[in-house]
């Protein structure tokens, strides 16, 4: 399966705007896709899915269009101050995919190696970045499961538009996202993306789109050729828009309906005959090692005839007039031996007489 986990939306798309674009990703071969917004402001405080943005598709039967992909809801906040960090868990439970933007270097910092709420650190590459891409934060990142995310399509169109992220004006969060894709911001883009696959060694990056039209979308064949060519090689590319993505949105299902992430309970089988006797011995074995008198019963029975037993042999042995070859002899054991052989010879002169 493939997927792209980034289609741009904002509250000024139009849903047959968005309708096209996401039967085009289905007809391109994208299985699952996620309708991105970003939220380039501050996290409201009362945060409900009802007081959040939604998109409505426009139902249509028409059989000749293609079908619509499995579509997820992913919410990407721009961090510029760490205040905003303590919201993050309950935008997380309003969305399927939590992602992140650092804006700044403290901001990068915390996404790699503090932040747990969150699967996706979403870059722009046309931008100079305030910080540096190092191998031991974007390592660390990636041991934790957290995922850097290439946007192709930032170098096509263009970046998201500066609406999108905020109030007009705003430097921290318009800065870098207006204008176009010029020869400046494509040579920021190859260098950025050369950057980050030497820090991370080409692993943990995932491969989407960020496409605000049809405009923006390329085929996988065509994706991977470009990443490759940008210096990420071609397995590692195929495994950013198939096998990391996946783990992403099954990672993120687990954290909203399992317990604490871990374990996710379906439903309850039967018990089959193999289950009940494995049980029951189970069982057995508890009883006896917390001192069930049934169980210390049977023990002590088991134990009186060995010890009867071994008795037995004894008495055998003494009156055979035997010394228990291959057995070892108690002291009692052998004055009982001596008593009984001067028994026999008091007995034997007594006789004689």
């Amino acid at each position: 399966m493939l997927y792209d986990l980034n289609i741009a939306w904002s509250p000024h798309t139009k849903p047959a705007e968005l309708e096209r674009t996401l039967r085009f990703s289905a007809s391109l071969g994208y299985d699952v896709v996620a309708v991105n917004h970003t939220i380039g402001g501050q996290i409201p405080a009362n945060l409900t899915k009802d007081t959040l943005p939604s998109f409505e598709l426009p139902v249509s039967s028409s059989p000749s269009k293609p079908k619509l992909p499995t579509v997820l809801r992913r919410a990407t906040v721009v961090l510029t101050e760490p205040a905003q960090h303590h919201r993050l868990p309950q935008l997380a439970s309003a969305y399927d995919i939590l992602a992140v933007r650092p804006q700044t270097d403290d901001a990068f910092s915390a996404a790699c190696q503090s932040l747990n709420d969150i699967s996706i650190i979403s870059l722009d590459m046309t931008v100079r970045q305030p910080f540096t891409f190092r191998p031991k934060p974007c390592m660390f990142a990636v041991s934790r499961g957290i995922r850097f995310e290439v946007c192709y399509s930032q170098v096509l169109q263009g970046p998201v538009p500066a609406h999108v992220l905020g109030p007009k004006g705003n430097k921290d969060w318009n800065s870098g996202y207006s204008g176009g894709a010029d020869a400046r911001a494509r040579a920021a883009f190859i260098g950025n993306v050369s950057s980050l696959i030497r820090a991370t060694r080409g692993r943990g990056i995932v491969i989407s789109s960020e496409a605000q039209s049809v405009l923006g979308l390329r085929g996988p064949a065509d994706v991977m050729n470009l990443l490759h060519v940008w210096g990420l090689p071609a397995d590692r590319a195929k495994e950013g828009l198939s096998v990391l993505p996946r783990s992403v949105v099954v990672n993120e299902g687990l954290k909203r309906s399992g317990f604490r992430g871990v374990i996710d309970i379906i439903s309850s089988a039967d018990p089959v005959q193999g289950d009940v006797e494995m049980a029951e011995a189970v069982n057995g074995k508890a009883e006896i090692a917390t001192g069930n008198p049934q169980g210390n019963r049977g023990k002590k029975s088991k134990n009186q005839e060995s010890n009867k037993k071994r008795k037995n042999d004894d008495a055998e042995t003494l009156d055979a007039g035997g010394d228990g070859e291959g057995q070892p002899i108690s002291k009692r054991q052998e004055k009982r031996l001596r008593a009984a052989m001067r028994k026999k010879q008091i007995d034997a002169g007594t006789a004689d007489v």
